[in-house]
């Protein structure tokens, strides 16, 4: 038997009660009126995050395209702006990954130890300054006691507590980038980490080279350096083949230098010489030569000189006026590009200042600690200028104290006006020029030395 039930209509009575809700509020202004009534910026805002969304739907149709590649304009290229990378040491090393070459036994590994405690540190090396950070040094083909002896002997008992060692760790396909980012991770301050050498981090290959695996090998290293912002010293060797370029002597195929940011190579005339060269060539670097000569005691290099391109970068002369503004004292500022141009008082477009300001993002920073950023809003683009307070330490060189060191021109000579057969020489701190008849017989070495 089926139970029926009678259904009741509701009772509405007539008029104004009709299609009113049955929750009636005595409140004639609601408590979300600011919602109703959003500021200009606020759908300025909502407007844009729309139309990137509505953009980025399109780019990922785009890019689902079995054909598609990838392309941006050139304005759309000179919007983008990248963080500035100081240099480790100046004019000498910087981040990214680098090639460190040379035969065995010529000086490499002191001159990591020695690149390793001034970074640590915080000293300049020779007269470059250096930004001080924390560094890792894996010396796979050394031990403890041949690192402390090696230590010892170059610095002394003057210690750093920002410079560490291993003597062993993972290969490449065994996990060592990963032991690299938990130290990393436990080091945020780390900006150099050297590992000497290559050959011992390689693959299970060992001594068979091939373009492509060699390009694989400095390509993953080389991600890695450029995700941390670190710079990352490889150790390798030359091949025995003589070249008329030094750079065609890294051992392995050509694809290692292709790969790599630069590559530093070191050599001698002969392996007993107290002397040696350092050639560098790099993407965000002149070509040097370096010269160096050994000192006997402790084992460090010294420096004799350098010499490079006559090119040198023009000066911009805007970021020296914002570098001038923005300091310590007066560490912010924000606003259009036409206000910063009255400020400062520069004449050139407000469009043409905000492509150098983005273009220049990291070399105002690498120069003056200035970090920029700019943000369109409702009003127009605006423009963020920060002196990082943060900054990494500079030591600046005693320049005076270098200078005194090196005998490099110290002669300087000229013949003696109608009598070709005669060589005047000034000497430093002299008051008056010798001939070199007159000179002893050291004087007369080096200043052969010199002259040649």
């Amino acid at each position: 038997m089926t139970e029926k039930r009678e259904m009741t209509a509701l009772m509405t009575s007539v008029g104004a009660e009709v299609g009113q809700s049955l929750n009636t509020t005595p409140d004639i202004i609601s408590e979300n009126d600011g919602f109703f009534n959003p500021s200009d910026e606020e759908i300025f805002l909502a407007q844009q995050e729309y139309e990137q969304e509505m953009q980025a739907m399109v780019q990922t149709e785009r890019e689902a395209a079995p054909d598609f590649m990838r392309t941006i304009s050139m304005p759309e290229l000179y919007e983008m702006v990248y963080p500035g990378k100081p240099p480790v040491i100046d004019k000498f090393l910087y981040p990214g990954t680098y090639l460190f070459v040379g035969a065995p036994k010529v000086g490499k590994s002191f001159m990591m130890a020695q690149i390793a405690y001034h970074v640590s540190s915080g000293t300049p090396m020779w007269q470059y300054s250096v930004r001080k950070g924390t560094v890792l040094y894996l010396a796979l083909e050394d031990d403890y006691r041949r690192l402390q002896e090696r230590l010892y002997r170059m610095f002394g008992t003057e210690t750093t507590p920002n410079l560490f060692f291993s003597v062993a760790s993972k290969s490449l396909n065994e996990g060592l980038l990963d032991q690299l980012d938990i130290f990393l991770s436990e080091h945020p301050d780390t900006n150099l980490v050297i590992i000497d050498t290559l050959q011992k981090v390689r693959e299970a290959e060992g001594d068979t080279y091939s373009y492509a695996r060699d390009y694989d090998i400095i390509a993953g290293l080389k991600a890695f350096a450029d995700r941390t912002g670190i710079c990352l010293i490889l150790v390798h060797h030359t091949r025995k083949q003589k070249s008329d370029d030094s750079f065609d002597r890294i051992s392995g195929t050509n694809d290692l230098l292709g790969a790599a940011d630069g590559a530093f190579i070191m050599y001698k005339s002969k392996r007993t010489d107290g002397n040696a060269t350092i050639e560098v060539s790099g993407r965000d670097q002149p070509d040097k030569h370096f010269m160096l000569t050994r000192n006997k005691e402790t084992l460090c290099w010294n420096f004799k000189g350098e010499r490079s391109p006559d090119y040198t970068e023009p000066l911009e002369p805007v970021l020296e006026t914002v570098g001038r503004f923005i300091n310590a004292e007066n560490s912010t500022w924000e606003g259009t590009a036409t206000e910063l141009i009255e400020k400062l008082s520069l004449d050139i477009k407000p469009n043409a200042l905000s492509l150098k300001l983005n273009v220049n993002a990291g070399k105002l920073y690498n120069l003056y600690f200035i970090q920029y950023s700019n943000k369109r809003t409702h009003k127009g683009r605006r423009i963020y200028l920060r002196y990082d307070e943060n900054h990494p330490i500079v030591v600046e060189p005693d320049v005076e104290t270098e200078s005194n060191d090196s005998t490099e021109d110290e002669f300087q000579y000229q013949p003696v006006e109608g009598d070709p057969k005669v060589v005047e020489c000034y000497i430093k701190g002299d008051s008056k020029c010798k001939s070199f008849h007159d000179m002893t017989e050291e004087e007369q070495a080096n200043f052969i030395a010199a002259s040649y």
